[in-house]
This record gives C-alpha cells, sequence and structure tokens, in this order.
C-alpha cells in the first residue's frame, strides 16, 4: 500500500440490527467528542434507513448528557428523497424530528437538501446546495447499503453510479420516489472517514462484493483515513 493508498476497512460484527445502531451511536458520540476536542467544528453527513434512525433515537436520549458540543456539529445529508418538506420519507425528517427536539443543534449548521416544495426544480435544487456545500469535506460520512450494494442514491447499472460533480439529480431511481439528490463518490471519498451501517442477510452478497472493491457503488466508497463497517451477523456472511 501506498501512502496514497486509503487503508484497508475496518469490520466490526455485531449480533443483530438493534446492535448495529447501539454501536453506531457510541462510537459517533466518542468520535464527535474526540473530535470537537481538535478542531472545533465536525463536519457530520448523515444517512437514512432503519438502522440509522435508531441511532439517531440513541442520540437524542444519550446526547443531551454528553460531552459533545452539538452546536458546533455541522449536519449534512448524502442523499434525499426529492418530496415536500413535510413528507416522512424525506431522510433529513426522520433524523431531525429526533434530534431538533433533543439536541441543542445550530440550525445554522443543519444543511438538508431542497424539499420539492422549496419553490426549486429538480436541477435547480441540486444546483443549490452544491453551491451550500462547496468544498466541504466531512469528518464522518455515514452509508447504509442497498441488497444491490447501491449507496446514497448512487444505483449499480445507473447513470448515477458513474455521475460526475458534487451533487447530482437522480431521476428514475431503481428505488421509488424516481426523483432524489444524492452526492457522488468523489465527495464521499473526500470524506476522513466513511462508516457502513448494513444489517440482515439480504445484503450479504452485496457486503462481499463491496468489501473485494467490486463493481457496486458500494465498492468504491473510501475513507481517506479510515473505512469502517458496522455489520450485523447476517449482513457480514463470511466476511
Amino acid at each position: 500500500m501506498t501512502t496514497a493508498d486509503p487503508p484497508q476497512p475496518e469490520i466490526v460484527r455485531l449480533p443483530g440490527a438493534p446492535e448495529v445502531a447501539e454501536a453506531l451511536a457510541t462510537r459517533l458520540l466518542s468520535s464527535l467528542t474526540e473530535r470537537q476536542a481538535n478542531s472545533g467544528v465536525v463536519q457530520l453527513a448523515l444517512t437514512g434507513g432503519r438502522i440509522a434512525i435508531r441511532a439517531y433515537e440513541r442520540l437524542a436520549a444519550d446526547g443531551p448528557a454528553s460531552s459533545v458540543d452539538w452546536s458546533r456539529v455541522e449536519l449534512w445529508w448524502g442523499d434525499e428523497r426529492f418530496v415536500a418538506a413535510a413528507d416522512d420519507d424525506r431522510n433529513a425528517k426522520q433524523a431531525l424530528d429526533l434530534l431538533t427536539a433533543a439536541l441543542p443543534l445550530d440550525s445554522g449548521r443543519v444543511h438538508p437538501m431542497p424539499a420539492s416544495d422549496a419553490g426549486l426544480g429538480l436541477d435547480a435544487a441540486v444546483a443549490a446546495y452544491a453551491a451550500e456545500l462547496g468544498a466541504t469535506s466531512f469528518d464522518i460520512c455515514l452509508l447504509g447499503m442497498g441488497p444491490d450494494g447501491h449507496v446514497a442514491s448512487l444505483f449499480p447499472g445507473h447513470p448515477s453510479s458513474s455521475a460526475t460533480g458534487d451533487v447530482i439529480a437522480v431521476r428514475d431511481s431503481p428505488k421509488p420516489p424516481p426523483d432524489r439528490i444524492s452526492l457522488t463518490l468523489p465527495v464521499i471519498n473526500r470524506s476522513a472517514e466513511v462508516w457502513f451501517v448494513v444489517a440482515g442477510a439480504d445484503k450479504a452478497d452485496a457486503t462481499q462484493l463491496a468489501l473485494a472493491g467490486g463493481p457496486v457503488p458500494a465498492g468504491g466508497a473510501r475513507g481517506r483515513l479510515r473505512t469502517l463497517w458496522l455489520l450485523d451477523d447476517a449482513a457480514a456472511g463470511s466476511a
């Protein structure tokens, strides 16, 4: 491995999805505290999905008593469904319904992707988020993974998986709804750390393929300094 190569992925196996969510929340609280001690504001990209929501529930419960200064946590999203702001399918709504009620977040440091009822079309919403993101590099980027190996809204065999630029419009998504906004692999890969949270036997084949660097979007997602996979036993398979 040369100095330019990212380190090999770290794999942490856990019994089931609840333990993956617990581990994610615990590690986030620890890492955010440590990073704030060293550098102040932490740039964190959130993901959606059942495991992430369970982890955010834990953050909402334990975060107020933690050592994290939540006013110095900058929140971003890796992808979003282009639906109305009040739609429960929005990743940002699911997360913020839990976190803003419990944690003293600085609203100026919370960056949800535009909703479909914000007065912008999909392409304009993409341009607006790209401008807001600028050259931001995430300290930690959280990613779920689908059974097909997709991450964010980058799908195998779909134009999204090879898109250039930082933020893209995803149309005709293989997974509903059809219109989405997503960060690209180059943005994900400039993160210091990328953390995967994956559970379920239906993810086992994609996990093996991704860990081998196979031709699925998850196989191309790597942190500059660390790539961490929090896996339950069913998803880990023989990993």
